[in-house]
């Protein structure tokens, strides 16, 4: 089991915990909304939680709870510029479907 993150997320990442003067990393996990079911949210942490399951690339933690691995276990975090537009990009084998807007998955 395992969550990974390139290094362009990586160093997205850093310089953002850097700017804010504080964390110990992203949590990334899933919640249950839009049309195809699930959607992924991220946000920057500033301490653990007990249950946290904890992987590290290129020196950035990046935190999961035990319930979001079903269903992000193997998925590799990215950030990506395409045009005007950069973002995150999550790269999960697990997903079956997505929604037309983007917005959420199924798996």
């Amino acid at each position: 089991m395992a969550v990974t993150v390139t290094e362009a997320a990586a160093r997205h990442v850093n310089r953002y915990l850097v700017k804010r003067g504080k964390g110990v990393g992203v949590r990334l996990g899933v919640k249950t909304t839009g049309c195809s079911g699930l959607a992924y949210q991220l946000e920057y942490v500033d301490e653990l939680a007990p249950e946290d399951l904890v992987f590290e690339g290129h020196g950035v933690k990046v935190l999961v709870d035990p319930k979001s691995l079903a269903y992000i276990d193997g998925t590799e975090l990215d950030f990506v510029r395409e045009g005007l537009n950069e973002g995150f990009r999550f790269n999960n084998p697990n997903e079956r479907d997505k929604c037309g807007c983007g917005e959420s998955f199924r798996v």
